[in-house]
């Protein structure tokens, strides 16, 4: 199947929606970072705010569409609507404090891998031990051929959840400024990057993870975000013809954690940088 040829005012869309979904990959990793008075003075901030509610009002506003056939792909579920689902997390942000959000972060994620909530990706599934250290090697490959270095001041695991978000808020801007500059080589390899990643990582676990934050926080800020997750991967796999993840994925068995896990050294825990 050919490329449609795209016409200026579908490039323009084309690029707002990209931008669009860099914001809202952006503001959730964001939003699972460990909390610091820095960070709920950010999600606080009017442009914040403003940022993610015209953002999902943006993707919610059109059917998806696929960027190679520019089809539009029709969501199944009717209860996904993204600008409703972040229209209802904004609510909780006023009230948010350093204390409140050190308190819900640490029942959710606790200090181990294995809280509450999981948000490494390498714990989901039923996948045998060896294969763990060799799926983070592929996640950090990605950033890698990307430019993406780890952040020396950050000790996160590449499979961490806010870590693959702000990778696809990466992409998406690398979307957008391609499709502006009329870059067609990067643009192609960039959507390539977009799918695969989405397909073989984020989307594997991401809703799994989402629904989990809403069952432990229901009407909370976590729970919330997980809403917002799960509606924005369900609306991504739909435009990308993606098989969506399930919304419930078990944990690797935790016997096998009595056996050493060769991780990867410094340059695989991150918070990712920008290149310089």
């Amino acid at each position: 199947m050919t490329e449609r040829e795209t016409q200026p005012d579908d490039q323009d869309q084309l690029c707002e929606e990209a931008l669009a979904r860099s914001v809202c990959y952006g503001i959730l990793a964001r939003a699972l970072h460990a909390p610091t008075e820095e960070l709920v003075r950010e999600l606080q901030s009017e442009q914040t705010q403003d940022a993610l509610l015209y953002a999902a009002t943006v993707l919610g506003r059109f059917p998806p569409r696929n960027p190679i056939t520019s089809e539009a792909a029709t969501t199944e579920d009717p209860s996904v609507h993204l600008p409703t689902a972040a229209a209802d997390w904004l609510r909780i942000f006023p009230s948010l404090s350093l204390e409140r959000f050190l308190e819900i972060h640490g029942r959710a994620f606790g200090h181990t891998a294995r809280g509450a909530v999981c948000p490494y990706e390498t714990e989901y599934g039923a996948e045998a031990l060896f294969q763990q250290p060799r799926r983070l090697a592929t996640i950090t490959g990605f950033y890698r051929a990307f430019g993406l270095k780890p952040r020396e001041t950050e000790r996160e695991r590449a499979d961490h959840v806010s870590c693959e978000l702000e990778f696809m808020e990466f992409l998406a801007r690398k979307e957008a400024y391609a499709l502006q500059s009329g870059e067609e080589e990067l643009l192609a390899e960039t959507r390539k990057a977009i799918v695969l990643f989405l397909r073989d990582h984020l989307a594997r676990f991401g809703r799994a993870f989402a629904r989990l934050l809403t069952e432990h926080d229901p009407q909370g800020f976590l729970g919330r975000l997980g809403n917002v997750l799960f509606d924005l991967l369900t609306l991504e796999c739909d435009r990308l013809l993606i098989q969506a993840g399930p919304p419930v994925l078990r944990l690797r068995s935790s016997e096998e954690d009595a056996v050493p896990m060769a991780c990867g050294n410094d340059p695989d825990l991150v918070q990712i940088a920008l290149p310089e």
